[in-house]
């Protein structure tokens, strides 16, 4: 033991300790976008859908609106201690082509660029709404004919 630092000192040391460490941010990243080299390679009107592949690798995003895109998305999160993970980078890549394939445009957006938009949203109308639990575990009790059951 340390001359001069009591139990109580070491015990209170440790827990600050443990509480700094707690509390340090856990930064995670996701996705993927070609560097500034890589698009600096890709010339609209010249470049098509195979070497824009062949540059930047095929995306995980595609567009199914009117015109064909690719998207890049990269996006990092930061968490401290126990409050909620946020956004906090968001880098996207897109690259439009025309309907030969043939590249129309590359832009490269931020988080400042936009709103997060839900792509896909599929929500069915449960047919228990507003019906508990034991509502229908047991509703059925009673709802049967035995006749169904037997054969003519």
């Amino acid at each position: 033991m340390l001359a001069g630092f009591g139990t109580g000192r070491m015990l209170i040391a440790a827990f600050g300790l443990a509480a700094l460490t707690a509390c340090a941010p856990i930064v995670e990243s996701h996705g993927y976008v070609p560097t500034d080299a890589d698009l600096a390679e890709i010339e609209p009107g010249v470049d098509t859908m195979d070497t824009v592949e062949v540059i930047a690798g095929r995306p995980a995003s595609t567009s199914f609106l009117d015109q064909d895109g690719w998207f890049y998305v990269k996006s990092e999160y930061r968490q401290v201690g126990p409050a909620a993970r946020r956004e906090t980078a968001r880098d996207i890549v897109a690259i439009f082509f025309d309907e030969d394939e043939v590249v129309q445009a590359v832009e490269r957006l931020g988080i400042e660029d936009g709103e997060i938009v839900a792509l896909s949203r599929r929500v069915t109308d449960a047919p228990t709404a507003g019906i508990g639990f034991f509502q229908q575990l047991f509703g059925n009790i009673g709802n049967f004919n035995p006749g169904q059951f037997l054969s003519e």
